[in-house]
Formats: C-alpha cells, sequence, structure tokens
C-alpha cells in the first residue's frame, strides 16, 4: 500500500523539526543569541566578519559608464 493514500484528509499540519544547531560550535542554539547558542559564539563570528574570513562574493564593475555627450576633460585629452 502507498503511504500517501492512508495520510489523513486534512493534512494541513506544520511540521516543525529541532532548530538548526549553532553554527559556531553545533549547540542547540539560545533564543537570546539566535542564530547562535551563546555570546560567545557571536562575538566568534563577528569576528570573523571583521577580519576578513568571511566574505560575501561580488563581481567588481569597471569605472562608472561615461557620459558620451560630454566633451572630454584636458586629461583626456592628450
Amino acid at each position: 500500500m502507498n503511504a500517501v493514500a492512508n495520510a489523513p484528509a486534512d493534512d494541513n499540519r506544520r511540521v516543525e523539526s529541532a532548530p538548526a544547531p549553532c553554527p559556531i560550535c553545533g549547540k542547540p542554539r539560545s533564543p537570546r543569541y539566535r542564530p547562535f547558542c551563546s555570546k560567545r559564539c557571536a562575538d566568534v563570528d563577528l569576528h570573523r566578519w571583521l577580519g576578513g574570513r568571511y566574505v560575501i562574493a561580488a563581481r567588481e564593475e569597471d569605472d562608472a559608464p561615461e557620459d558620451k555627450g560630454a566633451p572630454p576633460e584636458e586629461s583626456e585629452r592628450e
């Protein structure tokens, strides 16, 4: 038999899973320091951001597009 066929008709129940563990040490999260378990783990994470260990990848753009209608500046003419 198919397990889905045996499911109750009113299946709008919300399935709650255990919260994800602290991303630094793996202990259960604390609501006060969410998503971390303690101030220490929150500070470790902040130190990693400030120290450059974490980065958000971004594509660097070249210089801003120039105004095509404006005459070139003195330094560009030479």
